[in-house]
């Protein structure tokens, strides 16, 4: 492992009071040969005073909690966790409800059991450039096998969410045995702090390359019911003519597999991965409620009439109970809602008037025509081995239309402004937005297109409607 020339240096200094070892998802990282920019050097040998004034001499330095036994090294504008052995032992409910108690004279086989999964119990000795694997990780690191370390991982039912947000994370599947124990503890999931559950979703979210995996985990570990906006979809069929895939729970997974392969998800900052994964996952929640067994032409079908708007609803529901901040909902929901708008009858034949175009990007706002693409391309890309040109085609001409209007990014904004109506001689009040509301419609219409066309088309309305001027 090549590691940064100051945290070298640093880490041979503290190799003069202890016995320093790289550990955790580092590792297992440089391992599996993916980019990883975090160091965590676990020290036995040294007590916490002496450790902190070694590393005080190479960068500021920030105590997370001397029962922890965590210090953060800031070198350079890096910063590294160095921290002691310690004993874990539960003793009350929740992630408070342990006794933390650092022990520099633990073993490495020691350190290492308390980590919740084996290949995260993989240790380096960076001066001897040698592993330390006590648990065998490196063998599931081959198999591509989540297995815990010891049965002390019951203990804390986190380790069950960490489990869902790894494996989608690298594509990994859990082993046989641990998916047992997390069944045993499924119950504790109300220990959980709000915070820490929200933690693992946004792992989950913005940084899973096969997000069905996750979803895999929840169902194998009967956490699934933890999350019934979720759980209903297993629950609920689809048409084979237009899904062949199967149920609404393995489209959720395919289109969400789908989204993380595009460039537009690979390509976006963590902020928007998230809106997208979501937006994705949530997408027919509104299926449950709304699917039934019926007739189309004349043919037996299996219809969802109406899913889209009955989406929102579930999707403001399982955002609150993950802990998502509110900002999610407002920005996902319109996605969720208007996830069918190439198919909602603004089109012909694929054609989208500029008034449809316009008053779906007034819908969407916050969220955008361009990431509404996103979801759309994802949720056809769900339906393997459907390939759909018709949809593909309705979803390209929806871009090329938005991106003419120079409405792809951005909701359409008011031509016509109070500040139109005062100059008319008009007094503001409660008149105003009765007028301003008209002229938007008008605007969105295509009745003008400018602010001077605007202020003529205003004109014209208030002449028409005879009102007076105060």
């Amino acid at each position: 492992m090549k590691l940064p020339p100051d945290l070298l240096a640093a880490l041979q200094a503290v190799r003069r009071v202890g016995r320093p070892r790289l550990v955790g998802g580092g590792v297992r990282d440089w391992l599996l040969g993916r980019p990883s920019h975090d160091y965590d050097i676990e020290v036995a040998g040294v007590d916490f005073p002496t450790l902190q004034r070694v590393l005080g001499r190479f960068g500021g330095t920030d105590l997370v909690g001397r029962s922890f036994g965590v210090i953060k090294l800031r070198i350079r504008g890096r910063e590294y966790d160095f921290s002691l052995p310690r004993r874990e032992s539960k003793e009350g409910a929740g992630h408070r409800g342990f006794a933390i108690t650092p022990d520099p004279q633990l073993s490495d086989a020691e350190a290492a059991a308390r980590r919740d999964f084996t290949i995260n119990a993989i240790a380096y000795d960076p001066f001897a450039d040698a592993l330390i694997d006590p648990h065998d990780g490196q063998a599931d690191l081959r198999r591509r096998i989540l297995r815990h370390t010891s049965a002390a991982f019951s203990e804390d039912p986190l380790r069950v969410l960490r489990g869902f947000q790894l494996a989608a994370r690298l594509d990994f599947a859990l082993a046989p045995e641990t998916a047992t124990l997390c069944r045993k503890i499924s119950d504790t999931f109300r220990e959980l702090a709000l915070e820490r559950v929200w933690g693992e979703w946004d792992k989950w979210a913005t940084k899973a390359t096969k997000p069905s995996r996750g979803l895999d985990v929840l169902k194998e570990t009967d956490w699934l019911r933890h999350f019934p906006e979720i759980a209903a979809l297993d629950a609920t069929p689809q048409d084979p003519q237009w899904h062949p895939e199967g149920n609404v729970f393995t489209h959720t997974q395919h289109c969400l597999d789908a989204l993380v392969s595009l460039d537009s998800w690979q390509a976006a900052t963590p902020a928007l991965r998230r809106k997208f994964t979501f937006a994705v996952l949530a997408h027919d929640f509104g299926k449950p409620a709304t699917t039934f067994a019926g007739e189309r032409s004349g043919v037996k079908r299996i219809l969802s009439p109406g899913h889209e708007a009955a989406g929102t609803a579930p999707t403001e529901a399982f955002l609150h109970r993950i802990g998502a901040p509110l900002e999610i909902a407002t920005h996902v929901c319109p996605l969720v809602k208007n996830h069918l708008a190439h198919y909602s009858g603004q089109s012909t034949q694929g054609a989208f008037s500029d008034s449809a175009v316009r008053r779906l990007a007034r819908r969407l706002a916050p969220a955008t025509i361009e990431e509404l693409l996103v979801i759309m391309r994802a949720d056809h890309d769900g339906r393997p081995p459907l390939h759909d040109a018709e949809t593909l085609a309705r979803i390209d001409a929806l871009g090329a239309k938005a991106h003419e209007l120079a409405l792809a990014d951005a909701a359409p904004k008011p031509l016509v402004l109070g500040r139109h109506l005062i100059a008319l001689g008009w007094q503001p009040g409660p008149a105003f937005k009765a007028v301003l509301d008209t002229a938007f419609e008008a605007q969105l219409d295509g009745q003008f297109h400018d602010e001077a066309t605007g202020r003529a088309w205003l004109a014209e309305f208030l002449a028409d409607q005879n009102e007076p001027a105060a």
